[in-house]
C-alpha cells in the first residue's frame, strides 16, 4: 500500500492507531560515533512519516510527543524507531518536521526536473543522485559536460518552474502495462507509484514530492566535479536552500569586505596579495630562525663557565630549529632540551645529549609531554599533545645530569 505521507505529501497532522510495538535497538550517531540505542519498533495503521528510500532521507516528527529518531521501511510497512513503548491499538497523533519534509521534496521534485531536462537537451543520463544535508547531487553518465550547457541546464530548469507546471501522482498495479518493474526493490508491496511532471516526465519514484514546479521557488546549479567512472556529479540546491544560501554568502561577503577594505570584486584579488604576503613572511622568518638558533647556540657555547645542561623553548620554532641548535652546541658532553609550540598546548620536543642518559629518560620526558617520539644515536624528539608539565620534564633532567657530575 502506499502510505498517508505518499498520497498526500503536504499533510502535517495525522492520526492513526498503533498495529505493534517491540523492543528494538538503534545505531545513532553522536559527535562522529555510533552508539546503540535501546528503544522500540512501532508499526502504525498508517503514517505521514516517510520512511527513507530512492535517495530521500525519512522524516522526522512525533507520535503523541515522542520523538521519531528513525523511519524505514520493511516490506509494506513503515517501522518508527521511538525510545519510549506505545500500547497495541492505541489512537496516536503523527506531528512531522515540515521544515524537513518540504526541503527533502523540494530537493527531490528539483533533481527529477534537472535530470528529465539534462537528458532532454544534452542526453545526458542520470545513473544515481544524492540528497545531502546542504547540497545534492546528480551523477550523469558523461566523463564531462561542455562549456555553457549548465547555465543552459539551469536557466530552462527555472523556466518551467515559473511556467507553474503540475505535478501529478498516479498509483498502478504491478500487472498495469504502464508498469516499467525494472528496478523495484526485491521486497516491494503494493501498487507502483508514478510521479509525472506534465510535458516533461513521467518516472516511478516511492518518494514525496511538491504538487506544482512552482513550489521549488528556485534553482541553482552550482557546478560539476569530477565523478567516479567516467561519470560527473552535478550539485544543486533547490528552494529554501537557494535562500539561505544566499543570506550566507552576503553574510560572507560583508565580512571579507569589512576584513579586506575592498569591495566584493575585488576580494580574490586582495586574497592573492595576502597569500602572497604571508609567503614572503614566512620564508623571512624561516631565515631569521635558522639566523637565531645559530646566535643561541654560539652564545651558550662562548659562556666561559658554560653548564652542560641547556633548555630552550621557543613558540615559533620549528623542528629543524631545534636540530641546528643540537648540532652548533653538540651532544657529546651537553644534554640538550628543547621545546617549541604553545606554552601549556601542542608542540614538538627534542632531547639531545650522550646516548646512555637520552636512551634512559627520552621515555620519560615523551610521558611528561603526553607526547610521541623515537631516539637513536643520541637524539630523541617528537610530537607533544600537551607541554604543560615541560618543567617538570626540564627538572627531571637537571637533577639527572647533576647526579652526572
Amino acid at each position: 500500500m502506499a502510505f498517508q505521507c505518499q498520497r498526500d505529501s503536504y499533510m502535517k497532522e495525522f492520526v492513526t492507531s498503533v498495529v505493534s510495538c517491540s523492543a528494538a535497538e538503534l545505531k545513532l550517531e553522536s559527535n562522529g560515533k555510533k552508539e546503540k540505542v535501546k528503544g522500540f519498533n512501532v508499526i502504525l495503521k498508517d503514517t505521514i512519516l516517510f520512511p527513507e528510500g530512492g535517495g530521500q532521507p525519512d522524516d522526522h516528527g512525533t507520535i503523541e510527543n515522542i520523538p521519531v529518531l528513525r523511519v524505514t521501511r520493511q516490506g509494506p510497512e513503515a517501522v518508527h524507531f521511538v525510545r519510549s513503548p506505545l500500547e497495541e491499538s492505541q489512537e496516536v497523533q503523527l506531528k512531522l518536521d515540515w521544515e524537513r519534509r518540504f526541503d527533502h521534496m523540494q530537493q527531490h521534485s528539483g533533481q527529477h526536473l534537472i535530470t528529465a531536462l539534462a537528458d532532454a537537451m544534452f542526453g545526458y543520463k542520470t545513473t544515481s543522485w544524492e540528497l545531502g544535508r546542504q547540497r545534492s547531487s546528480i551523477e550523469l553518465d558523461t566523463v564531462t559536460v561542455k562549456a555553457g550547457e549548465m547555465e543552459a541546464l539551469e536557466a530552462a530548469v527555472n523556466e518551467n518552474i515559473r511556467a507553474h507546471v503540475a505535478i501529478n501522482v498516479q498509483l498502478l498495479s504491478l500487472d498495469d502495462p504502464a508498469v516499467r518493474s525494472r528496478g523495484l526493490p526485491d521486497d516491494h508491496a503494493g501498487p507502483i507509484r508514478i510521479i509525472d511532471i506534465e510535458g516533461i516526465d513521467v518516472n516511478m519514484c516511492c518518494g514525496t514530492h511538491v504538487s506544482n514546479l512552482s513550489h521549488l521557488q528556485v534553482i541553482k546549479i552550482l557546478g560539476t566535479e569530477k565523478g567516479k567512472k567516467n561519470k560527473t556529479n552535478l550539485i544543486f540546491i533547490a528552494g529554501n536552500r537557494v535562500l539561505k544560501y544566499a543570506e550566507k554568502s552576503y553574510s560572507t561577503e560583508k565580512s571579507l569586505t569589512a576584513l579586506l577594505k575592498t569591495g566584493p570584486d575585488e576580494h580574490a584579488d586582495a586574497v592573492d596579495k595576502l597569500q602572497k604576503t604571508v609567503k614572503r613572511l614566512q620564508k623571512s622568518n624561516l631565515t631569521l630562525l635558522r639566523d637565531m638558533a645559530v646566535l643561541i647556540a654560539q652564545n651558550f657555547k662562548n659562556q666561559p663557565d658554560k653548564d652542560d645542561f641547556f633548555s630552550l623553548h621557543n613558540k615559533d620554532g620549528d623542528n629543524e630549529f631545534m636540530n641546528i641548535i643540537a648540532n652548533e652546541i653538540g651532544c657529546q658532553d651537553t644534554v640538550i632540551f628543547l621545546t617549541v609550540g604553545e606554552e601549556k598546548g601542542p608542540g614538538l620536543f627534542l632531547l639531545a645529549g650522550p646516548e646512555n642518559v637520552v636512551t634512559e629518560l627520552g621515555t620519560c620526558v615523551m610521558e611528561l609531554l603526553q607526547g610521541k617520539g623515537a631516539g637513536k644515536n643520541g637524539r630523541f624528539q617528537g610530537k607533544a599533545n600537551s607541554l604543560a608539565q615541560r618543567a617538570e620534564a626540564e627538572a627531571l633532567l637537571r637533577e639527572h645530569t647533576r647526579h652526572q657530575k
